[in-house]
């Protein structure tokens, strides 16, 4: 089952379960995989990887939200984007701890030769791909930093 069919089910399930926060949420995520499979050039199709990507993309968002509305004293705005953002993370895969991110970039850079913070593009090039979906691009962003330097 894709993670597209997987959304339409549990929508379903949530529906008859009369849970509005999961409902709405759901729904959301559907609206923007259907945005992305009728895009031009899409082949009206929508593979698990992108499916990934935006739920990604939309569990980022919803966390600055919630931060930019603290921030604000909003409070209940911030609570609001958080329990949905509990929900899309519940359709990602296990992240990566700091320390498991860290071997991962350390074989990378034994296995490409990294010197210096000129080979940064290629070690980060390879390490997104490795993590794609397990890990944020920021933290193996400062890492990569880190270890280069």
């Amino acid at each position: 089952m894709t993670l597209f069919d997987q959304i339409s089910e549990d929508i379903k399930a949530a529906m008859k379960a009369r849970d509005k926060v999961r409902l709405e949420t759901l729904r959301n995520i559907k609206k923007v995989f259907l945005e992305a499979k009728t895009a031009p050039g899409a082949n009206d199709t929508l593979e698990d990887a992108d499916a990934l990507k935006i739920i990604q993309k939309l569990a980022k968002q919803g966390r600055e939200s919630a931060a930019t509305f603290t921030e604000k004293g909003r409070q209940d705005l911030a609570d609001s984007e958080l329990a949905q953002v509990a929900v899309i993370e519940g359709y990602l895969p296990q992240q990566l701890s700091e320390q498991e991110i860290e071997k991962a970039v350390s074989a990378i850079i034994a296995e490409t030769g990294a010197q210096g913070m000129k080979d940064m593009g290629k070690v980060m090039g390879m390490a997104s791909k490795q993590m794609a979906g397990r890990a944020d691009g920021r933290t193996i962003s400062t890492i990569v930093k880190k270890l280069l330097s």
